[in-house]
């Protein structure tokens, strides 16, 4: 069995009439074609498809696309959409349930939502040939989590997750976890994704894909495990006044070869002016080689500097204001709590602002 294993997919302003007119080959490149010869193709769909225009009050921007983009997703050969995101929520229950009708419609099955908590955490399975591959699909607390009296997203628990992992490799060959989390525009994740994805391999994950961050991370063996911190967009092109760091223009395809053992790949994915491409030549050397510079930084423990380094650089002007101000104003209230509420914020506030602990010698 192949599985293609995709990072964010979003129809934005630039490419949307490509993904409604069913046009792969502008919208995604040479990467269709290897779609094509994939037995199964996996995205995260990184938005609602919806024609609602009441979004939620939240951070950031509320995305959405038309739900006859669902020709190009189709187009791709997608067999398989991931939603534990933190924006497939962003214009309520209304709009996950026409994201929902929109894919039940077309055939495409789902997994990462639920009726409430509980019933988002359902693993989901794949079979083929004689061998089964499951899935838990999971996202950090930003807006879009499933509560016990809301539908939602699958929300990360560092104790249900873990739980939920070891029983679903029960009753499966192999289990992939995609985990919707870390710090966006971070190539490093920090000390607490380190360790909760060697906690994911320890119960039973034998492949950790984390996406959300917007750019390619580091990759590691570890335990036999694959455990990837960062898979970076995979088709999400916004207009040329967008402002954003040059990391989010690549990404990486991860291929699954699974027969008498699981095989990684990784598939170097660059930005064009209608979508994306497999990239090639110069700019795929580039990226691997970058990307495997950084693979060493996990093993002499250098990826912590490269984490610490983010968060006091970049990072401090964007958490400095609201943790100063945070009951000031109503929005910085709501501000402030939301960093509390979301695990990849509270990373970096704890790596900027240090507790006496960390220099408590007596």
């Amino acid at each position: 069995m192949r599985i293609l294993i995709g990072g964010d997919v979003v129809p934005t302003s630039v490419t949307e009439k490509y993904f409604i007119s069913g046009d792969v080959i502008t919208a995604f490149g040479r990467s269709a074609e290897l779609c094509a010869s994939a037995d199964r193709v996996v995205i995260n769909l990184e938005c609602a498809l919806t024609e609602s225009d009441v979004g939620i009050r939240k951070m950031g921007p509320n995305i959405k696309a038309s739900p006859k983009s669902i020709e190009g997703i189709k187009a791709l050969g997608v067999t398989d959409v991931m939603l534990a995101n933190n924006h497939v929520f962003d214009f309520g229950k209304r709009g996950l349930l026409d994201t929902l009708k929109t894919l039940d419609d077309a055939g495409i099955p789902h997994t990462g939502t639920g009726e409430n908590d509980l019933d988002s955490r359902t693993p989901y399975y794949v079979e083929q040939d004689g061998v089964r591959v499951g899935f838990i699909n999971v996202c950090e607390h930003e807006y879009t989590y499933a509560t016990p009296n809301r539908m939602g997203v699958n929300p990360f628990d560092p104790f249900l997750t873990m739980q939920d992992i070891r029983e679903a490799k029960k009753s499966c060959d192999y289990l992939v976890c995609i985990y919707h989390g870390g710090k966006e525009y971070c190539r490093y994740p920090s000390p607490r994704l380190y360790n909760l994805c060697h906690e994911m391999v320890y119960c039973g994950a034998d492949v950790v894909l984390c996406q959300h961050s917007h750019c390619i991370g580091c990759y590691e063996k570890f335990e036999g495990g694959h455990i990837l911190y960062g898979q970076g967009n995979f088709n999400f092109v916004e207009s040329s006044t967008y402002s954003a760091p040059e990391c989010i223009f690549t990404g990486l395809l991860t291929e699954l070869e699974i027969d008498n053992e699981l095989k990684i790949k990784f598939h170097p994915i660059a930005q064009t002016n209608t979508g994306c491409d497999l990239a090639c030549d110069e700019v795929a050397h580039k990226i691997m080689a970058a990307f495997e510079e950084r693979n060493k930084s996990l093993l002499d423990g250098s990826w912590r500097d490269g984490w610490h380094d983010f968060c006091i650089h970049p990072a401090r002007a964007y958490y400095h204001k609201p943790v100063l101000g945070a009951c000031d104003t109503e929005d910085m209230v709501e501000i402030f709590a939301h960093y509390l509420d979301c695990e990849a914020h509270t990373d970096a506030l704890r790596e900027l602002y240090p507790t006496r602990n960390s220099t408590n010698e007596m």
